[in-house]
């Protein structure tokens, strides 16, 4: 699964530490999730799509070995 969460920030001027704060996870699960280690429970990507007022599928997509 790949994801913008990293160009989202960006956009909005938030840290990792920020993000981790505002959807109730820790920073090093941002990261995790940033980096491709973590692939976030729906509830969590929801948060964070909502977060950055955008579509889930806007922040979250498949790669073509995930289909």
């Amino acid at each position: 699964m790949k994801n913008n969460i990293r160009v989202a920030r960006a956009e909005q001027r938030l840290t990792q530490q920020q993000l981790a704060e505002a959807i109730g996870v820790s920073r090093q699960t941002v990261n995790a999730i940033e980096s491709g280690r973590f692939v976030p429970s729906t509830v969590l990507a929801l948060r964070i799509a909502k977060l950055f007022n955008k579509p889930v599928e806007d922040i979250f997509s498949l790669e073509d070995s995930d289909e």
